[in-house]
């Protein structure tokens, strides 16, 4: 999905997490999707002071909603899109070739490397146009995961994920897109150590494992669960820091969340609009070669001429901004 925010700022998705386990809530903000009415998302990453969780760097909830989902194409760079659809169906069309539909419970990987580019729309039912889908409401997650620098400015790449591993114990259920839990590992391609994990709860409590050296968050989507003691309902991000070995989930109903983790990113990256660089130049080379429709970052068949114009560079200089230092918990 694109980042359409009329006026993204930069921001630096470097980690340094602090010691030990914490707990913080991180409140989601509306973000409306500029030229698509009645159209908004909850997006809890990046925040000024919790740019990263690890290395993932962007999430947005969208939905349920019946509108129509209709993105046309728009660039990526030195990142990877992470598409987890919830309730409804995403029509996946890229410049590697890739024309898929991606359903509840199948994952969409799409790596941006040097540049690709892509476009998100509902899919047509039985006689209707493109953009208008006669089943359930759309509602789903996407996600962003910043490259390393050894991956950043590699060929593009797209995976499509419909049989992902599960974890059971007693009334929870994790499908893992990536990295692994419990024992259970995604064959999903990632370029740094990560963890993302899709869990439902019936009511009751149970116990996850968790790398002690990650730092981790969780988004509750439905439901109420009360996450290491906190209760935590849909909307809010809940930051858990790093040193957990372990995850106490005690669900009052049923419940739907979000896990996800990472060992902490230590590399500075200015992030604006769908671009990740390193610097000023890096994301102005790239605005650039979008606008003027440079082979970097191919065509996208099906939608004619019709693409994502960049917004403006802001007048100031794209300067990576240091994560504040954390407050005590």
């Amino acid at each position: 999905m694109s980042n359409l925010d009329p006026h993204p700022a930069e921001s630096l998705c470097t980690s340094l997490a602090p010691p030990g386990p914490a707990g913080r809530v991180f409140a989601a903000r509306e973000v409306p999707l500029g030229g698509v009415r009645d159209t908004t998302v909850r997006r809890t990453l990046p925040q000024r002071e919790l740019p990263t969780v690890g290395a993932w760097c962007f999430l947005d909830e969208f939905g349920p909603s019946a509108a129509a989902m209709r993105v046309l194409p728009h660039p990526h760079t030195g990142l990877q899109t992470v598409t987890w659809p919830l309730t409804g169906r995403i029509r996946h069309r890229d410049s590697l070739g890739s024309d898929l539909i991606v359903r509840p419970g199948e994952l969409n990987l799409m790596t941006g490397g040097h540049g690709v580019s892509h476009s998100e729309f509902s899919p047509a039912d039985a006689g209707g146009a493109e953009g208008a889908d006669g089943g359930e409401p759309l509602h789903g997650l996407q996600l962003w995961i910043a490259l390393p620098e050894s991956a950043r400015g590699g060929a593009a790449a797209f995976e499509h994920h419909g049989d992902l591993p599960q974890v059971r114990r007693g009334p929870l259920r994790a499908t893992v897109l990536v990295g692994s839990l419990a024992g259970a590992a995604s064959a999903a391609t990632v370029h740094s150590p990560l963890v993302g994990a899709d869990i439902s709860m019936a009511p009751g409590t149970a116990e996850v494992p968790l790398d002690p050296d990650f730092e981790h968050a969780v988004l509750v989507v439905a439901g109420s669960v009360a996450v290491a003691g906190t209760d935590t309902a849909p909307g809010p991000l809940l930051y858990l820091g790093t040193g957990r070995s372990g995850l106490r989930l005690t669900a009052h109903g049923d419940a739907r969340l979000l896990l996800i983790g990472g060992a902490p990113f230590e590399e500075e990256l200015v992030m604006w609009w769908n671009f990740i660089g390193r610097s000023h130049e890096d994301i102005a080379r790239a605005r650039e070669e979008w606008q003027r429709a440079d082979s970097r970052f191919g065509r996208v068949a099906g939608h004619g001429d019709d693409r994502i114009p960049a917004p403006p560079l802001p007048n100031a200089r794209l300067r990576p901004r240091r994560r504040p230092a954390p407050p005590r918990w």
